[in-house]
């Protein structure tokens, strides 16, 4: 076992620890009194705002951002609903008029599939990291794509498991571990998380976490689905570091044989 195995460290991107490795997000809820009670059951520590929907200027019982505790919760706002670097970065410069530094990047492709579009997500990524941001930048599980957004010194790579809401999980386990493999910077699995054996799954993989909205959101109780991604998380992680035994066709004994008459 390596030595950074035999002592977990905490999860720390853009020189902020985490205590939590999951983060979790704000749509989607049947009311805000559901979020708040799911946010607190699934231990994370950063939550995630589509800034771009939030009703700055409204009442403020419509305003999202009143019923987040900031003490609690360090707020990363997205720029999800971009289809365009122009969008992306724009939504991110308000984010900074409002003292936030931190940007989770998404420059969409189009709205069927929701998946991100690699030339405008690497071309506002490069925009923001330039302006001083700290960029979490959700982007395709492209291993190549994935490390050059890396060298243009984003915080966090965030490649998608699988499409925005469509719950299966990470379909290509082989393009996470390449990316893993290939990236130094935080790693998170971000989108398609539909129940807890999806967030065990990609934990086992060796990625640093995991962001998942719908998945808690659109559950049937989302505060039980919360507590399950959190625990989920945690299993995963611990499973990782424990280090699986091997696949193998055959099976072999539990107790030793040797010795005996």
């Amino acid at each position: 076992m390596t030595p950074e195995k035999i002592h977990d460290k905490p999860l720390v991107i853009g020189g902020r620890a985490h205590k939590s490795r999951l983060i979790v997000g704000t749509g989607k809820y049947p009311t805000f009194e559901i979020m708040l009670q799911a946010h607190e059951a699934s231990g994370a520590d950063m939550v995630t705002v589509a800034l771009g929907r939030v009703k700055l200027d409204g009442p403020e019982e419509e305003n999202i951002l009143n019923f987040i505790d900031t003490k609690k919760y360090t707020l990363l706002p997205n720029t999800a609903g971009a289809y365009s670097v122009e969008d992306a970065v724009r939504i991110a410069r308000l984010a900074r008029a409002q003292g936030m530094n931190l940007i989770k990047l998404e420059v969409l492709a189009e709205a069927k599939t929701l998946l991100p579009d690699p030339l405008g997500t690497y071309a506002a990524s490069k925009i923001l990291v330039d302006e001083g941001f700290t960029v979490y930048v959700y982007t395709s599980d492209d291993p190549v794509l994935a490390k050059r957004l890396e060298d243009l010194g984003v915080a966090a790579v965030m490649p998608a498991g699988s499409p925005i809401g469509s719950g299966q999980g990470v379909i290509n386990e082989n393009n996470i571990r390449m990316i893993m493999e290939s990236l130094a910077c935080p790693v998170i699995v971000d989108a398609g998380m539909g129940t807890a054996s999806d967030l065990a799954r990609a934990m086992e993989l060796g990625v640093d976490g995991i962001l998942c909205n719908t998945g808690i959101a659109c559950a049937d109780d989302p505060v039980r689905m919360a507590r399950a991604f959190r625990l989920a998380t945690e299993a995963g992680r611990e499973a990782w570091l424990a280090g699986r035994i091997p696949r193998k066709i055959y099976g072999s004994a539990s107790s030793p044989q040797e010795g005996l008459g």
